[in-house]
């Protein structure tokens, strides 16, 4: 009896493990890709990576972005690299702080050829398998562009779940993105993760629908 209770709760322990890493990382466990999805009719990005190390990850993004009276696009293709610089693991939560830069070709339609693009940031976050808040800094600097990005997200879930069911959580997000938009981007969504994925569905207060994805594999 006592064993049988001992791997019930190693098993607990490993997938509260696993949720927490799929929450908030930009980066799956060692040696494993990571895919993230981030879809909405002024914001399209796909982006793939391979962990190097327990800390260390590199991979590649492509980005279309366009501004709210649709005239201008923008589509940025990058080498990223992701760095874990700091954890605390605390009893019942998780605390990081991330690194995430690249560098890329940039193309728009309201200016000729290519430019070369740098993309610095940083993200911290907390969270708990109840509770999660995070902030996101990017710098997307080219000659003449300026789109640095802010986003802060913060949600709970709606209850504790086994390693082997799904938990649904409510996201709030508020972003904002210089030289394309003059508006603020609110958007309330509902988050499904299920181990090493998640899916999340909204609408944003500029009536439109998005779509995020995450999924880790070997």
């Amino acid at each position: 009896l006592m064993r049988r209770q001992l791997v019930k709760i190693t098993l607990s322990a490993i997938g509260s493990l696993a949720s927490v890493s799929a929450l908030c990382g930009p980066m799956g466990f060692k040696e494993s890709w990571m895919s993230m999805g981030d879809i909405s009719p002024n914001w399209q990005e796909v982006f793939v990576n391979y962990a190097l190390t327990a800390r260390d990850a590199a991979g590649a993004s492509a980005l279309v972005m366009r501004s709210d009276d649709g005239a201008k696009t923008r589509q940025f293709t990058e080498a990223i690299y992701t760095r874990l610089v700091r954890r605390w693991n605390m009893p019942e939560a998780q605390a990081n702080i991330w690194f995430i830069g690249g560098v890329g070709n940039i193309t728009g339609n309201d200016f000729s050829g290519s430019k070369t693009m740098a993309s610095p940031g940083i993200q911290v976050d907390y969270e708990t398998t109840r509770i999660y808040v995070s902030a996101t800094s990017r710098l997307y600097r080219a000659q003449g562009l300026n789109h640095d990005f802010a986003s802060a997200r913060a949600g709970f879930s709606f209850f504790e779940v086994d390693y082997d069911q799904t938990q649904p959580w409510f996201i709030l997000e508020v972003r904002r993105m210089r030289g394309l938009t003059d508006k603020t981007e609110v958007t309330p969504m509902l988050r499904l993760i299920h181990n090493r994925y998640f899916v999340e569905l909204g609408v944003s207060n500029a009536s439109q629908a998005r779509m995020n994805f995450m999924y880790i594999f070997d």
